[in-house]
């Protein structure tokens, strides 16, 4: 994570980059001790190299002295709703947001909390930092598959990542698949399609279903859709 930082921080000016600094201190400020996990990380906190905190003058977001703001928000979730402001681009915004959440490692009433007040970007930035929070198995599901109904194919793509492939129900998952395919997000952002595809007779069905509908309806067949049908066909590896 630390690299990912350090990259982040070329793409930033000085003063964005002292933002970025500050508030991953206040997000370390706030996690819970390493020991509370099922899974601690492989390296100490110090690999994180976080520097403690330091004023970031003009972006309008000075930092905490704290964990918590005046408002009773933890501070460094005030920082997760500002990066937007604070850094240049979309996708600077989205990596920083990512990294305030593998640092701070809230629980899942606070992943809930950021992803239902959350702008489509915070949103997706919660969905991509899923894999690496500490939460029991399925605790985000419910989130993935409230982003699986939206028409943002920004929202959708990052709900087929690594999470849905770990913890999305069988029959969940075959409608993800479906809904990249209407909504023509490549199959290339379902992370282990060829592992849950292979040999799966009702996801054939439904894909054999949605191209019939899609001829009938003198409508093209996604490529993707082909490809994910030939995985569905194929025997499952012994």
């Amino acid at each position: 994570m630390s690299v990912i930082r350090e990259e982040l921080s070329t793409r930033l000016g000085s003063e964005a980059a002292a933002w970025l600094g500050a508030a991953l201190a206040d997000a370390h400020a706030a996690a819970p001790p390493y020991q509370d996990l099922a899974e601690p990380p492989a390296r100490d906190t110090a690999s994180l190299d976080v520097p403690a905190p330091e004023p970031a003058a003009g972006n309008g977001v000075p930092p905490a002295r704290d964990a918590t703001s005046r408002r009773g928000v933890p501070a460094w979730e005030l920082r997760f709703a500002a990066a937007g402001r604070v850094c240049s681009g979309p996708e600077a915004a989205e990596v920083a947001r990512v990294l305030l959440l593998r640092t701070a490692r809230p629980g899942a009433a606070a992943v809930a909390r950021l992803y239902d007040h959350g702008s489509g970007a915070e949103r997706r930035a919660v969905l991509l930092a899923l894999p690496h929070l500490p939460l029991t198995p399925g605790q985000g599901v419910a989130l993935v598959e409230d982003a699986l109904r939206a028409n943002d194919t920004r929202l959708v793509a990052a709900a087929v990542g690594p999470y849905a492939a770990a913890h999305l129900p069988a029959h969940a998952w075959r409608h993800a698949v479906l809904k990249c395919l209407f909504t023509q997000v490549p199959l290339a952002a379902v992370a282990g399609l060829a592992d849950r595809a292979r040999g799966d007779g009702e996801l054939a069905r439904m894909l054999a279903d949605f191209a019939a509908e899609r001829t009938a309806a003198a409508r093209p067949v996604p490529d993707d859709l082909h490809h994910a049908l030939s995985l569905a066909l194929a025997a499952k590896e012994a």
